[in-house]
């Protein structure tokens, strides 16, 4: 079921995930988001050989595709050797799409073992201050 929910996400647990990537296409993780100041975090490997990332936004399903914004652009990642780590801040309400890409490879399909989390901003209220 996509798009993934924050809720969905935080009831991931420890698990990690597997998106089965054939060659020539992509696979893509939209996660929908309505408050403000969350990080949403992802840790991914692959195997075998490398895999490209990006993560885009879009204000609401119907903004165009052209109109996204890119923001973190298209990367070839070598996470068949090292554990591939990063995070967005939500500045804006919509959807924050991941991007698997192996469109690159013509003959080699790829698995890629995902973990996500989300953070909520802790903020101080003062209550504990003598």
């Amino acid at each position: 079921k996509l798009p993934l929910t924050v809720e969905e996400i935080l009831n991931f647990g420890e698990s990690n995930r597997e998106l089965f990537i054939k060659s020539s296409t992509y696979s893509i993780i939209p996660i929908t988001v309505t408050e403000m100041g969350l990080t949403i975090s992802w840790i991914f490997s692959s195997d075998p050989k490398s895999i490209s990332f990006s993560v885009v936004y879009q204000e609401s399903e119907d903004t165009p595709l052209d109109q996204c914004k890119v923001l973190i652009p298209m990367t070839r990642c070598n996470s068949h050797k090292e554990t591939i780590r990063g995070q967005v801040k939500v500045r804006n309400s919509g959807i924050y799409t991941l991007i698997f890409d192996n469109t690159f490879s013509r003959f080699i399909s790829k698995r890629v073992f995902y973990h996500l989390t989300i953070e909520r901003p802790v903020i101080y209220d003062g209550s504990d201050f003598p």
